[in-house]
């Protein structure tokens, strides 16, 4: 299991203050739609100039008819992340035309495709794509594994489910973290590190637990350790 910090402070100085306090961890970061559209490729070139060993997750969902997310996944190959996301939502052929896109590129970036956002719960998700949690997200993640991808974005409770029906080499990621119990926010589906473990999650996304404590680092330090 590895950890992605999220970067969703209200500034790039802000967010880049905390890169400076972590920087000497193993450890992905992960940026997201606010951060990227406000501060864009200087922000992602200002982190690997912290530490160039800092592996980048690119949080966009990108969601559109097919060919324009295969134009916007080609031009993140410009960018230097190490992986970015889709919507599952978007289809299987859009899914397709966006690998097949990348398919001449060596060293690609790890692609993952999102399920249901963690900020969902059951009622608003019946109604927005008529069939439970659980049951859409296995089937958007049978749909991306068919698709060629790499993983998705889920809840640490679809992680085990998902894996079984595709592959345990297939990726799980996991927002909605509070590694030691702390309060969900506006987050609905939340998991600890040990709920994340049982469940076979790869990578799990801390935000607030991290960028809120009085000492990220010490924060980061105790994750680590516990995964």
């Amino acid at each position: 299991m590895q950890l992605c910090v999220a970067l969703d402070l209200p500034s790039m100085e802000e967010n880049l203050a905390l890169v400076e306090k972590i920087k000497n961890y193993p450890i992905w970061l992960k940026v997201g739609l606010r951060s990227y559209i406000r501060d864009g490729k200087p922000f992602i070139d200002a982190i690997k100039n912290i530490n160039p060993e800092f592996k980048i997750f690119l949080d966009l969902k990108l969601y559109d008819i097919p060919n324009t997310m295969a134009d916007a996944a080609e031009s993140i190959m410009g960018l230097g992340v190490d992986m970015f996301n889709v919507h599952a939502s978007a289809g299987r052929k859009a899914m397709k035309e966006v690998m097949k896109r990348l398919e001449p590129y060596k060293d690609r970036p790890l692609v993952l495709a999102v399920t249901a956002l963690t900020s969902f719960e059951e009622t608003e998700f019946t109604h927005v794509y008529g069939e439970s949690i659980a049951t859409k997200a296995d089937r958007f993640a049978q749909d991306t594994y068919e698709a060629g991808l790499d993983g998705v974005v889920c809840s640490a409770y679809e992680s085990a489910s998902i894996k079984s029906l595709t592959s345990n080499n297939f990726i799980t990621l996991t927002p909605g973290i509070r590694p030691f119990g702390e309060d969900a926010g506006d987050q609905e589906r939340v998991a600890t590190i040990e709920t994340a473990h049982a469940e076979k999650v790869n990578f799990i996304v801390v935000g607030r637990p991290i960028y809120k404590a009085a000492n990220p680092a010490e924060v980061v330090e105790k994750i680590l350790k516990n995964i």
